[in-house]
Order: C-alpha cells, then structure tokens, then sequence
C-alpha cells in the first residue's frame, strides 16, 4: 500500500490495522504531513497491535520513489481523472491483481491512495497504469482513508480465498513486465525526442503528454518493448542533431 501524503497519523494506524488483518504487510508513506508518522503516538494506538506493519513501513520523498521497482501501480481515486486508465470497481480489479502476482512472484504491485482533504492529483494518477473506484452513493461517495485501505485489502483477501484468476498469457518471448523507473525514464527521453523533432512545443504542451502517457499505460509495456522504444528515441535526437551516420542534417529552403 502506497499513501500519499497522509496527514493525520491516526489514520496511519487503521490503515496499518486494515492491511495486518487482511494479511498485508508493506507500507510505503509519500512526504507525510510531518516526518515520523508512523510512529506518532495515534498512529500507534489506531494500528491496535498492527505495530509490525508501522515499524516496516518507508518514508520516501516522492511517488516515483515509492513505486520505482513497481510493476503495477493502480490509483485508488473516487473521481475520474482526465487522460487517466477508465476506473474500475474493486471486485474486478483485484483478482487481476492476485492473479499477475501468483503468475509472477517476483513482480510488485501497488495501491496508491490519496490525502485525506484532496485525494490523488491529476499527476499521481497518471503515474499509475490502473484506476479503481469504489462506487458509492452518489453524490455522497468520500469514504475515509482507512475505509477505503480496508475495501481493498478486502477484495484482495476475497480474490486470494476464492481462488486466482489465470492472467492473460503473455507472448512467447514478452520478457518481465517494465518497472515504475524504467517507464518513467522512457516517458522522459520520448519527451526529449519530442521536442528535438518539433513535435512536441515545451512552452505549449497542451494535452500532448497525458495522452502519450494513457496510451503506454494501456499497452502495458515490458522490459524488452521499453528497450526498443528507447532506442527508437536515441535516433531521433541523433536525426535532431543532424548525427545519423552517413547522413548530413538537411535544414528546409
């Protein structure tokens, strides 16, 4: 579990509670509202014995920090965010979820939950591959940070008791799935191409970058497909510079 700037250690501590009952233990807190939350005297007294989760939990400065060995990131967001993954119910996002783990035991997966006040930014849900939402009355749907841990972990826990979901089989020669790090960096260099080849104007992005982003998200990318596409962005700024062997930059008459 992944939170996001949480701002009352009390809600640390149930959410901790939340996890250790439903059998997860690993919590990452992202630049909390004061440094040592977790082992605030609330955070303590809501986790009701679940200090095992608190005392592993990480601090970490950002939320590229806390999922850069990640391979599947899904935001927990009760509202739609704009060029982010179409949100998805719990029950149906969650058995996926178990069933890429036992496929793949070395993968890493991650729920990232917002602050209590605002929820998760247009920016923090973008850097996810999934969303999920728990869908709740409307007009009425805010439930507390824990609330919400504690329906996921749930689902999860649900998912795991009633057996694993086969995921959908990879090609034959797909490789391990891409990290949180190495897709971020590849979102970085195909910037940079961008704006070599004057298609992407950095002064007037407009919604060129969130688009590019969803659609990666979708295509779900692997190690070796990151590798191709980042080669890809290396010819192109050697075209840039006119620094393609054999060929000399040709600027228009």
């Amino acid at each position: 579990m992944v939170l996001v700037s949480p701002s009352h250690g009390g809600n640390v501590g149930a959410t901790a509670r939340a996890m250790r009952v439903m059998g997860l233990r690993s919590l990452t807190v992202v630049r909390p509202r004061f440094a040592g939350i977790c082992s605030h005297p609330d955070a303590i007294a809501f986790a009701s014995g679940a200090t095992d989760v608190l005392a592993g939990a990480i601090e970490v400065d950002t939320l590229d920090d806390a999922l850069a060995d990640c391979h599947l990131a899904v935001a927990v967001s009760a509202e739609t965010r704009e060029f982010s993954a179409a949100p998805r119910p719990p029950w149906e996002v969650c058995p996926q979820i178990i069933g890429a783990l036992a496929d793949d035991p070395a993968l890493q997966a991650a729920l990232v939950f917002g602050p209590e006040r605002t929820g998760l930014s247009v920016a923090h849900v973008q850097r996810c591959s999934a969303v999920v939402s728990i869908p709740g009355e409307p007009g009425y749907s805010s439930l507390n940070l824990a609330q919400a841990v504690q329906v996921l972990c749930w689902e999860l826990r649900r998912a795991a008791l009633a057996g694993v979901v086969p995921p959908q089989p990879a090609e034959p020669g797909a490789g391990p799935p891409a990290t949180h790090q190495q897709i971020e960096q590849f979102h970085a260099h195909f910037e940079q191409a961008l704006v070599a080849v004057g298609f992407l104007d950095p002064l007037a992005p407009k919604k060129l970058v969130p688009r590019m982003r969803r659609l990666f998200a979708r295509a779900g990318l692997r190690v070796e497909e990151v590798e191709l596409l980042r080669g890809v962005c290396k010819q192109m700024l050697l075209a840039a510079r006119g620094a393609l062997p054999g060929r000399a930059r040709r600027d228009p008459e």
